[in-house]
C-alpha cells in the first residue's frame, strides 16, 4: 500500500511572511521579543535576500524557484540548522 503524505511538498518560494511562517505551523502573532522570535525574524530577512537573488539570476518569480543547497534550511522558519523554535500553543 502506498503511503499518502498528509503534508504536500512545499513547491516554490514566497514573499509573504504569513505563508512562510505557516510552513512551520506558526503565525505572525506567535512571534514575540524572545531570542527564538528574533532568530526567526533574522532568518526571514536571510530567506528573502536569497529568494530575491535567485529570482534575479533565473529571471523567474518566487513561485517558480526553489532554494536548495546551503539555502534550503532557510525555507522553513526555525529550520534544522538553527537552534530557534517557538512552541506552538493552542491556548489562544
Amino acid at each position: 500500500m502506498e503511503k499518502i503524505n498528509a503534508i504536500p511538498e512545499i513547491l516554490g518560494e514566497t514573499t509573504d511572511v504569513e505563508s512562510w511562517l505557516i510552513r512551520a505551523g506558526l503565525r505572525f502573532s506567535d512571534l514575540g521579543n524572545d531570542a527564538a522570535s528574533i532568530a526567526i525574524r533574522k532568518q526571514w530577512r536571510e530567506y528573502q535576500a536569497a529568494v530575491q537573488r535567485c529570482c534575479a539570476v533565473l529571471h523567474q518569480p518566487p513561485s517558480r524557484v526553489q532554494l536548495s543547497g546551503d539555502y534550503a534550511n532557510l525555507r522553513i522558519p526555525g529550520g534544522a540548522s538553527s537552534n530557534c523554535a517557538i512552541p506552538h500553543t493552542d491556548s489562544m
